[in-house]
């Protein structure tokens, strides 16, 4: 059985393997057992939670979590793109050219949209440039 175990003196909190609560009880007496963090041997059994079976809906909860998840992030990182860049809308290809082939060379980038033809195009030009996925403002 999987023990949840507790230092006294750290309280540093880790995991080991005894066949029975009393085997646990037995090599805690020997002082065979001590803090892996401190090295105290004055450790305690916690209370330890049931190992529940995962059930369908557990696992649809942790998906839909997990999306919520990359949703957050995805929408920070558009903030960050949006404080940080100018944006140029359906101009992003000629506004892509105009910056690139210019003497003048500006701090900020650029966002704005293409077509995968013309990011192509700009890419073959030696135009660096990303997609990515764009979250509307509204999208729940």
């Amino acid at each position: 059985m999987k023990y949840n175990l507790t230092c006294k003196n750290c309280s540093n909190r880790f995991d080991s393997w005894f066949s029975s609560s009393k085997e646990f009880e037995k090599i805690k007496n020997l002082k065979l057992l001590n803090c892996e963090n401190c090295g105290s041997r004055n450790i305690f059994k916690s209370l330890m939670s049931p190992n529940i079976s995962r059930t369908k809906k557990n696992e649809e909860i942790n998906k839909y979590q997990e999306f919520k998840n990359i949703k957050k992030k995805m929408k920070d990182y558009q903030k960050l793109i949006k404080d940080n860049f100018d944006y140029v809308g359906d101009n992003f290809s000629y506004e892509a050219r105009s910056l690139h082939y210019s003497n003048k060379k500006t701090k900020k980038g650029i966002f704005g949209k293409a077509s995968i033809n013309e990011v192509k195009e700009l890419k073959e030009e030696g135009i660096e440039t990303q997609m990515i996925p764009w979250l509307k403002d509204n999208d729940n």
